[in-house]
């Protein structure tokens, strides 16, 4: 059935009540972003920052991408969703240093089990960063307004805890009746939400002088440029065929086929760039909050302060490390192997012992070019602010980390949108002409 992909949108009730669910509470988590800890004093915040812009705030401007804004203002969700990100790492980790926690995982309701443990630890780690926010709160003048510092410390760990949870809940939530993955999505909305602002603030620096014209204009086109090879990056696809043959199931004969299993160039997406920033933001906050209690960690927050060199080391080997993991998780050469041989299947030209073999060579020559791309793309704010005296919040937001996570859960959410209009036999999103995967 041909149509307007928009008015096909608009027909589909189940497809329209998942988006209109996903937008309602993507609002609530905007709106969130702007409701500051019971304590403190918001203006006080805005003349501090206000005060700061030019400086050295780059880890301050770091927090504050992946909370959406949130982190500046001391918000109900100044922590986003990155303390159950990072025990999500912790936790997969786990599972693969130790066999008997992986045997429970693969239990029947292990997986409930893991969840509930991970949400756990979350709670356990926003317990930490919200404890480190208060201290680092009392170096701000006259932002805390209460005069009981215990009942202000107590009240704002449980308030930013409240809040990552409420939004790990929401996430959960989009992903099972909405659009999109849901943890995912608030890290685009953020984003999104903040690139106008971004953008008002570069023309005005431009107009002011601060910026060179020529520059900004060369960075922006280098970043058009950007999102098109993350888009062709992202569709890329490596099949590898597989033949199936004659078979009797019951008293019913099923003829051969030839299918393929479709191995992406990036089959990890976009999640090394979030774990890899979700891991490196923990110690940054601390550090950051704890720095004027101990010299080591002043220094710790030094040599690690966002767009430095031993920064951008552990970010580009993060981002392979959790390449090479994530895709191991989800794409086992193991398990694929056993469904082939047990379908009667076969890889042409490979014998079948072989065939796992083969599989973790094809993936290992794929993650290797994918995640050096990745790494390279995420690197960009960091050239950008260097070699073009960019302010770094403007760097983030207009870098190749934005980038990489708008276009990646951008073809996600529509991927998913496309499903449910072929499901009820409408054109989909994607025509001829448009976007398509190669086949490499």
């Amino acid at each position: 059935m041909a149509g307007n992909p928009l008015s096909d949108i608009l027909r589909i009730k189940e497809l329209k009540d998942r988006i209109l669910f996903t937008l309602f509470w993507l609002v609530i988590f905007r709106l969130g972003c702007y409701l500051p800890i019971p304590g403190i004093n918001a203006s006080a915040l805005q003349s501090y920052f206000a005060s700061q812009a030019g400086s050295s705030t780059g880890i301050t401007d770091y927090l504050d991408f992946f909370a959406g804004g949130a982190f500046k203002n001391f918000s109900l969700f100044m922590m986003g969703v990155m303390p159950y990100i990072s025990m999500q790492i912790i936790v997969q980790l786990l599972l693969i240093v130790f066999p008997k926690l992986k045997a429970i995982a693969e239990e029947d309701g292990g997986r409930k089990k893991i969840a509930r443990w991970t949400r756990i630890g979350s709670l356990v780690v926003c317990v930490i960063q919200g404890y480190s926010t208060t201290i680092w709160a009392d170096r701000i003048p006259d932002a805390i307004v209460m005069s009981n510092r215990f009942a202000y410390t107590a009240i704002s760990i449980l308030t930013v805890t409240t809040g990552t949870m409420l939004l790990v809940w929401i996430g959960e939530q989009i992903t099972k009746r909405g659009i999109g993955n849901g943890i995912s999505l608030l890290i685009f909305a953020g984003i999104v939400a903040r690139l106008p602002n971004a953008t008002f603030e570069l023309i005005k620096k431009i107009q002011a002088g601060e910026i060179n014209a020529v520059y900004a204009i060369v960075v922006l086109i280098m970043f058009v440029g950007v999102i098109a090879l993350v888009v062709l990056e992202q569709q890329g696809q490596r099949k590898i065929p597989v033949n199936y043959a004659k078979r009797v199931v019951g008293r019913k004969m099923y003829g051969a086929q030839n299918t393929y299993i479709p191995f992406k160039i990036n089959p990890s997406g976009v999640i090394p760039v979030i774990f890899a920033s979700s891991l490196l933001s923990f110690p940054l906050q601390i550090a950051q909050s704890l720095g004027v209690q101990a010299k080591w960690l002043r220094d710790f927050s030094y040599w690690l302060r966002p767009a430095g060199f031993w920064y951008n080391f552990l970010y580009v080997s993060f981002i392979i490390f959790f390449a090479y993991f994530y895709t191991q998780v989800t794409l086992n050469p193991q398990e694929i192997s056993k469904n082939i041989r047990e379908n009667g299947g076969s890889i042409p030209g490979i014998r079948s012992e072989k065939m796992e073999q083969y599989l973790n060579r094809i993936l290992n020559r794929i993650i290797l070019p994918g995640s050096v791309y990745l790494a390279v793309i995420a690197l960009i704010p960091s050239l950008v602010q260097r070699l073009f005296k960019f302010p770094s919040q403007m760097a983030y937001l207009l870098g190749g980390t934005s980038l990489l996570i708008l276009v990646g859960v951008d073809l996600d959410t529509m991927s998913q949108v496309e499903a449910i209009l072929k499901m009820h036999h409408h054109d989909g999103l994607v025509r001829k002409g448009h976007l398509r995967a190669r086949n490499l």
